[in-house]
């Protein structure tokens, strides 16, 4: 096990003895605040009982949190470079219009030759931050989705498989690669 419980000589957040119970809760009402005005913002009606839903879903998904960390109480590790992420994420975009032109292409050809397969991508990351970026930009791109996630692979179902599918997935899994860090978080 692996957190603050388990290393006595580590500081909280705020370095105290009781520093991680502070960090914990400054967490908890960030991401509180953070969700409710999501939620207002995006409802855009501010009815009581509109509101009230909101407010219950806020608190549903703080349980949800304080439960996931007490299951796992080592957080994430966060080696993603800003720059390099930012590079990729504009990188993402082009490479998802591209896709869903290719999509649109196959849907609207009378033919609509379609080459459905089932295919597994080996996985360079190092981190799961980056792993679930890796596995969420395969999803982001129209017409692949990642089905299963195993230690250094993923399974892949593509609707217009090519020859070429490997070998563009290889190159986004370069570039998620390229963005995590050497350092420890």
């Amino acid at each position: 096990m692996s957190g603050p419980a388990s290393h006595p000589g580590r500081l909280g957040l705020y370095g105290g003895a009781n520093g991680c119970q502070r960090g914990t809760q400054v967490k908890g009402v960030v991401t509180a605040v953070v969700l409710a005005a999501l939620w207002l913002l995006m409802s855009g009606i501010y009815k009581p009982l509109i509101v009230s839903f909101g407010a219950g879903s806020v608190l549903v998904v703080l349980w949800v949190m304080a439960r996931m960390d007490k299951v796992d109480a080592t957080p994430p590790q966060w080696r993603l470079k800003p720059i390099a992420f930012l590079g990729y994420f504009l990188w993402l975009l082009k490479e998802i219009a591209k896709a869903n032109w290719a999509v649109t292409k196959v849907i609207l050809a009378p033919s609509m030759g379609l080459r459905q397969h089932l295919f597994a991508v080996p996985v360079s990351q190092k981190t799961d931050v980056a792993q679930v970026t890796f596995a969420n930009s395969i999803t982001l791109t129209p017409g692949t989705i990642t089905i299963e996630t195993e230690p250094g692979r993923f399974l892949v179902h593509a609707l217009s498989y090519s020859d070429a599918t490997p070998g563009e997935l290889a190159e986004m899994d370069a570039r998620v690669t390229a963005i995590e860090s050497g350092r420890a978080a």
